[in-house]
C-alpha cells in the first residue's frame, strides 16, 4: 500500500449490543482490518446527535451556563447544549436548547463547525452554532435533571477561561477557540 493513499476502511464481520440506554448504548464489532486481521473486540459507544451555541447578546455578552459535572466531579463553565430529538433538526435543537436551558432567543444563527467528540470509538457528531444577539425571554425550562446556572461573561473573560483551560469540555472549547480565531482574521 502507498503512504499516499488513504487507509481502507475496516469490515464489521458481526456486531452486538452490550446494553442499550437513553443516553448511552454500548456495541461489540467483530472487525476485518484491511490486511485481513480479524479484531474480535472493537467496542463503539453510540450517542444521538448533539448541538452546542455559542450565545451573545445584543451588548456583547457570552451566555454561559454552571453547572455540575458527575464524570470529573466539579462544576463547570460550558456553553449551552444538548441533544437533537428524533425528528429534529441540529438548528432546530440548538434554537430549543438555548431557550430550555437559559432562556435567551432570537438573533443570527450561523454553524460554525460538526466535530466529533472520539471518533475512533463514538458514532455521533455535535453541530456546533454561534447565536449573534440573543435576548433574555424572561422564562427557562429545564429537565428534572439540570441544575444549570446561567452566567454572562465578556469576551475578554471567556478568552481567559480558554487560555487558563477552565473550560474543560473539549467539544465546547473548540468552537469557542474556532470563534476567537476566526474573530481575531476578521472573517465573522
Amino acid at each position: 500500500m502507498s503512504h499516499n493513499s488513504d487507509p481502507e476502511k475496516w469490515e464489521t464481520v458481526s456486531s452486538e449490543y452490550l446494553f442499550r440506554r437513553p443516553w448511552l448504548t454500548a456495541r461489540r464489532d467483530t472487525v476485518k482490518l484491511p490486511d485481513g486481521a480479524i479484531n474480535p473486540e472493537f467496542y463503539v459507544l453510540e450517542y444521538p446527535t448533539w448541538v452546542n451555541v455559542i450565545a451573545i447578546t445584543k451588548d456583547g455578552q457570552f451566555v454561559m451556563e454552571r453547572q455540575y459535572r458527575h464524570g470529573l466531579g466539579e462544576v463547570g463553565t460550558e456553553i449551552c447544549a444538548g441533544v437533537v430529538e428524533e425528528g429534529e433538526e441540529p438548528l432546530e435543537a440548538a434554537r430549543r436548547e438555548l431557550y430550555e436551558e437559559t432562556g435567551y432567543i432570537g438573533g443570527e444563527w450561523t454553524e460554525l463547525c460538526v466535530i466529533s467528540g472520539n471518533p475512533s470509538v463514538t458514532n455521533n457528531l455535535t453541530h456546533c452554532y454561534l447565536a449573534v444577539g440573543v435576548e433574555q425571554s424572561g422564562s427557562r425550562h429545564l429537565d428534572a435533571t439540570e441544575d444549570i446556572a446561567v452566567r454572562l461573561f465578556s469576551k475578554e473573560e471567556v478568552w481567559q477561561m480558554l487560555l487558563d483551560d477552565e473550560i474543560k469540555q473539549a467539544l465546547m472549547a473548540a468552537p469557542l477557540w474556532k470563534y476567537f480565531s476566526l474573530k481575531e482574521r476578521n472573517l465573522l
